[in-house]
């Protein structure tokens, strides 16, 4: 298993969240940069391992749409013939920057310990470095 196909996958679930629109768990729309910017933390921060939120607060129904994702995430590893258990970590924090806007920063580590953290833009999920350079 090549360490960036991990990275690819972790990035396509984290974007399907990010956009709102969900249609990997089968269109169930969320609005994850408003809950964050909403929540007291300023943040919210997903395990897909897990399902759950990890960091900041969350209303209901987006911890809901988290924990369908855990599936989600089952079905999408299968599509690409991974298994699962190649992370030992994949998260996401989610945030609205004032300068920048939306942007989410996915870590991704495999059981050799390899880790990877990556920070994206907006809600389709660009990378930074393609528009703004170092922060």
């Amino acid at each position: 298993m090549k360490f960036g196909e991990l990275k690819s996958i972790a990035h396509n679930i984290s974007a399907s969240l990010a956009s709102g629109l969900g249609f990997l768990i089968g269109h169930h729309q969320t609005d994850i940069f408003g809950d964050a910017s909403a929540a007291p933390e300023g943040f919210i921060e997903v395990d897909f391992l897990a399902g759950k939120v990890v960091g900041g607060t969350a209303p209901y129904n987006l911890a809901a749409a988290i924990e369908a994702y855990r599936l989600g995430l089952t079905e999408l590893c299968s599509k690409h013939g991974v298994d699962p258990s190649a992370f030992r970590e994949l998260t996401t924090r989610y945030e609205s920057h004032v300068a920048y806007g939306p942007r989410f920063t996915v870590t991704v580590e495999d059981p050799a310990g390899r880790r990877s953290i990556d920070r994206y833009l907006g809600y389709t999920g660009a990378r930074r470095d393609a528009h703004l350079g170092k922060e």
